[in-house]
């Protein structure tokens, strides 16, 4: 997709309220590594090509393996991942793709013995965040392929 309108020139005032919560996010107590495997997920499910290609050089980068990178799309049926992690995808997932207007009780409740209420709101806040940038990418267009690990830090 060509760029419509680069938001970071554009919309840089905008942008710097999503920044404060990547910012609040780099300090979460949930690991870096699993909010960039959530970030994966969700812009799998957005469809952003962008974020595809950035969180899977990040992931990578952070010793992500490639067999669990192309098999997160069925991570429910995949073995290589761990009960937090699968919590944390549920959840991701369930905000993500809103059909029945709350998170459905079976998915809160599972997430909750892998998190702590900080953690949570944390997790949600990630997933809020993702899904805006999936938005504004997927609106605006932006330069497939040209992330560099770190870029954004």
């Amino acid at each position: 997709m060509e760029q419509r309108i680069n938001i970071f020139e554009k919309g840089s005032g905008a942008m710097q309220a999503l920044y404060g919560l990547g910012q609040y996010l780099a300090k979460s107590p949930v690991e870096q590594s699993l909010l960039n495997l959530v970030y994966f997920r969700v812009s799998q499910i957005n469809g952003c090509a962008f974020c595809l290609d950035m969180h899977s050089k990040d992931l990578r980068a952070q010793g992500e393996t490639e067999q669990r990178l192309y098999l997160l799309n069925a991570w429910r049926e995949a073995p290589f991942y761990t009960e937090k992690e699968r919590s944390a995808l549920a959840w991701a997932e369930a905000l993500t793709k809103i059909t029945s207007g709350i998170v459905p009780d079976d998915i809160y409740t599972t997430a909750s013995k892998h998190f702590s209420e900080a953690e949570l709101i944390d997790l949600t806040l990630a997933v809020i965040t993702i899904n805006s940038y999936n938005r504004i990418n997927i609106a605006f267009g932006a330069a497939v392929g040209t992330y560099q690990v770190g870029q954004f830090g």
